[in-house]
């Protein structure tokens, strides 16, 4: 039974609100979900494209792992200063030109031959979409009120599980029915198709994205006005902090080691998961894409749930802090002995759950803390500790399945390190990060 209260009506502003955020969502996070999903697409698809190349290419699982972290590497030295000219140059300008690149070089790993001409692609794949995540999440920022930042995040991240769940299988197909065509193995045809809708997302990005809410020819001036004044009652909307703070907070670090913990179960899944089912039996790319699609579906519906359950409580803390205890404990359960395919597919659907539920609520934290220049350069920042987790996760996970012939070791501090990031998100105080 209910009981109506006054303050749960909704009003006529809240409902013009409503009205007007739904028309901004559909014009910027419908583009940004599409260029989110070919992004980790051509990030990832490495992980399925390893089944053939390591065999065509007589790689090992070492060379393997160095050369899918070295695209870390290039993304960590260029995250900051790409975030900073994004701000200079505005989003439509290089965000456009950061899709275009990593499209045509993702596809030029189709020509790779050797370990070294491995390294040199990814690291130039990394410093291409260095920018790409910290510019988007500062763009909302000029758009959207923290009140709706965790939800909206949400449908822009769900890019990434969406990316896997529908790329995995399409991934699978295009090895196994190109594979030979035109003296070509599937796998290079794999990088050449899936680099494509990038550069096509890239132009489209230069033609419909507008630079900020006043260059929006498709709102009108109390629309405008509207949007403007929402951001400006934030709690220190009318804020600008220096870029040197965003340094030295260690709010900033809590913030990057916290998402480190996000991309290490996600990365356990996106690059190593085809190699483990292969483990278990599946022999076949093509299935191994189809069982690809249930941890991935898992994370689409846990992305947008703790998303839209964060803004609606106006809690953060513990919308991370749970889904992280269900990785870690899956973790430990998949890295403690052999679990057959079903076995694996649901601790490993569980863990990406668990990693992709808490993304959006971990990237709401910075605007309550950070505006101005220092918003540039700490979501920046953050990015490129987070992503040193990209980098020693998989070369350590390689390099353990070369010389143990197991990952067991790598799943279990992988599952530490979530109940660090645990404590971490708690380290925040809850006055300052639910709103």
């Amino acid at each position: 039974m209910s009981t109506a209260h006054p303050s749960a009506a909704v009003s006529p502003d809240d409902a013009l609100h409503g009205t007007l955020y739904r028309k901004v969502t559909l014009r910027l996070i419908t583009l940004f979900c599409l260029c989110y999903f070919a992004a980790y697409l051509d990030r990832i698809n490495i992980g399925l494209a390893k089944l053939q190349m390591l065999d065509a290419l007589k790689f090992s699982d070492t060379v393997y792992g160095l050369g899918a972290g070295l695209f870390f590497g290039g993304y960590i030295l260029f995250e900051v200063p790409s975030n900073l000219v994004l701000q200079r140059v505005g989003a439509k300008l290089w965000i456009a030109r950061i899709m275009i690149t990593w499209g045509l070089l993702s596809g030029a790993t189709m020509f790779v031959h050797t370990p070294m001409q491995f390294y040199i692609v990814r690291f130039l794949l990394g410093a291409a979409e260095a920018g790409f995540l910290p510019g988007v999440l500062l763009y909302l920022t000029q758009w959207y009120p923290d009140a709706r930042r965790a939800r909206i995040v949400a449908l822009f991240m769900v890019g990434l599980p969406l990316s896997s769940m529908i790329g995995s299988p399409i991934s699978g197909w295009i090895m196994r029915a190109f594979d030979g065509a035109h003296g070509l193995g599937g796998w290079q045809w794999l990088f050449l198709l899936e680099a494509l809708p990038s550069v096509l997302l890239g132009f489209a990005v230069l033609r419909w994205l507008p630079n900020g809410i006043e260059s929006a020819q498709w709102l009108n001036a109390d629309e405008k006005r509207t949007l403007r004044a929402n951001l400006d009652a934030d709690p220190s909307g009318n804020k600008s902090h220096a870029l040197g703070k965003a340094f030295s907070d260690p709010k900033v670090w809590a913030l990057g080691l916290i998402d480190l913990c996000v991309l290490l179960g996600l990365y356990a899944v996106s690059f190593w998961l085809p190699t483990i089912l292969r483990d278990t039996g599946v022999k076949d790319a093509y299935h191994i894409g189809w069982l690809m699609v249930i941890p991935n579906a898992a994370a689409v519906l846990a992305t947008l749930y703790c998303g839209a359950s964060s803004d609606r409580a106006r809690e953060r803390r513990w919308h991370i802090v749970v889904p992280f205890t269900v990785s870690a404990v899956a973790l430990a359960v998949a890295a403690s002995s052999s679990h057959g395919t079903l076995g694996t597919i649901l601790l490993f659907s569980l863990i990406n759950a668990g990693a992709a539920a808490a993304m959006p609520v971990v990237w709401a934290l910075p605007s309550t803390f950070l505006k101005g220049s220092a918003a540039a350069g700490g979501i920046a920042f953050a990015c490129s500790i987070a992503n040193l987790g990209g980098f020693g996760s998989t070369y350590f996970i390689g390099w353990l399945r070369d010389t143990f012939h197991s990952q067991s070791a790598g799943l279990y501090g992988f599952a530490a390190c979530m109940l660090v990031g645990c404590a971490l998100a708690l380290a925040y105080p809850a006055r300052l990060v639910n709103r």
